[in-house]
């Protein structure tokens, strides 16, 4: 059977397209820090401002987060309804400030980035809507209460209504960030949000992953755990920070922040100690419900810095924004402490992982492919001395005429969106299968045009 890959953007993060590999192997590529947008400042924002999520809407960018939240473990009685959802703006995604909104009253005034006070901002997460009419185009879920989550609307993203009374029907334990979205590929609404598995028996619960389904955003599917391939260990994941892929919306990405309980480091000095810590891994998935492991390690470490070495930090914001020739996500650092903060970190577009192969080389052919485009192009990198090159056969291995190895010119450079030097008009339509040869080279991404 052949895949038909049409004008997608194929992503090399999996083995969806790949056959074999030869001396070459997936790598994960991990995204490189970049300058803090936000450290928190009291009395507005604290230790333990958190949850934050992006939106790049036209030529701006938007992150909201939790700001106010009472520190401590042992809480008042009606601590839920003093949190805030703050807002964030930015023209580029790499330099941030605080808009004076003048919604709410803090501290005797209305001069701040405030836009909610109430249960819901401890976990405020935001979406644009394409499909809703304009005064519903944001959309969000939130809520504290550990088994209630509640859906809004709002036409400006900064006043915002209940989409219905009272919360979504749908189980499950909803105290850290859970993301809705629009699924372009599927066209329909999902909701990735956390909940407690227990199969491992009373009292080893694993905090992990569900996801459901919805066509008005109202109505929910029953909720159904992430599946992952057998021999896959669960582990603790905090948030999910699910979204489609930017280009290639077939593919949903996610970088869960993992929690390790029972491992600590020095605490002392925290404003919200707590025992754990934790790091962010990279998966992916085609349906939404079976997701893609091939990384098992981290995807963003907690670095030399020891104030990301306590619980909770690590933990992506929820969103990409296209800043310049680099992807720019967002992740929590110093999470607990009074320098609490907020870093930028960029990726290759397209680039979070590849096939690579070394200074000996190495090789993989591609399952059979239907090619619809008279050009191939790629997103790939080599070294000065490194290379690819492509041979096309048909379905069963036969070499095509006019495109064996020896045919081909070797690539070299570092490009997103290179075309390769041959015309492919001739094999429009045909099942066949693609043979890359690599030196010290990385391939990121292909697509037919």
């Amino acid at each position: 059977m052949s895949i038909e890959i049409g004008a997608r953007r194929e992503l090399f993060i999996d083995r969806y397209l790949i056959e074999d590999l030869a001396n070459a192997r997936l790598h994960l590529h991990p995204p490189e820090r970049k300058n803090i947008v936000l450290s928190v400042e009291q009395p507005l924002e604290n230790a333990c401002s958190a949850c934050f999520n992006v939106i790049q809407d036209q030529d701006r960018v938007l992150i909201y987060y939790r700001g106010y939240h009472p520190v401590g473990r042992d809480l008042p009685d009606g601590w839920k309804e003093t949190q805030t959802t703050n807002l964030l703006i930015s023209e580029d995604g790499i330099h941030f400030e605080r808009p004076n909104l003048g919604l709410l009253q803090a501290e005797g005034n209305t001069n701040n980035n405030l836009i909610l006070r109430q249960y819901a901002a401890h976990n405020f997460c935001v979406f644009i809507d394409p499909n809703a009419p304009l005064d519903q185009r944001f959309k969000a879920v939130g809520g504290s209460d550990k088994d209630n989550l509640h859906g809004f609307s709002s036409a400006d993203g900064l006043h915002w209504s209940p989409v219905s009374e009272g919360p979504l029907a749908v189980k499950g334990k909803f105290d850290s960030v859970n993301v809705a979205l629009w699924d372009p590929h599927a066209e329909c609404y999902r909701l990735f949000s956390r909940y407690l598995d227990e199969s491992a028996g009373p009292g080893q619960g694993i905090r992990a992953i569900q996801s459901c389904t919805s066509d008005d955003f109202i109505h929910w599917s029953e909720p159904v755990p992430h599946r992952y391939d057998d021999g896959i260990p669960l582990e603790h994941f905090y948030t999910n920070a699910t979204l489609p892929c930017p280009g290639a919306e077939q593919i949903l990405l996610s970088f869960p922040m993992r929690f390790v309980p029972d491992r600590t480091k020095n605490t002392e000095g925290m404003d919200y100690p707590g025992d754990g810590i934790s790091d962010a891994v990279f998966m992916s998935s085609r349906d939404g419900t079976h997701w893609d492991r091939t990384f098992m390690e981290a995807w963003l470490r907690a670095g030399p810095e020891t104030r990301n070495w306590t619980h909770r930090n690590q933990t992506p914001a929820v969103g990409i924004v296209e800043t310049a020739d680099e992807w720019s996500l967002y992740t929590a650092s110093h999470y607990g402490w009074a320098s609490n903060r907020l870093q930028r970190l960029a990726v290759r577009p397209h680039g979070f992982a590849s096939v690579r192969a070394g200074y000996h080389g190495g090789e993989f052919t591609s399952k059979p492919l239907t090619l619809t485009g008279d050009a191939l192009r790629l997103n790939y990198a080599t070294s000065a001395i490194g290379s690819i090159r492509i041979e096309v056969q048909d379905a069963e291995g036969r070499i095509i005429e006019g495109f064996a190895l020896e045919d081909s010119e070797p690539l070299f450079g570092d490009e997103l969106d290179a075309a390769w030097p041959a015309d492919f008009s001739a094999l429009k339509g045909q099942n066949v299968r693609l043979r890359f040869v690599l030196q010290d080279a990385d391939l990121f991404a292909l697509r037919s045009t």
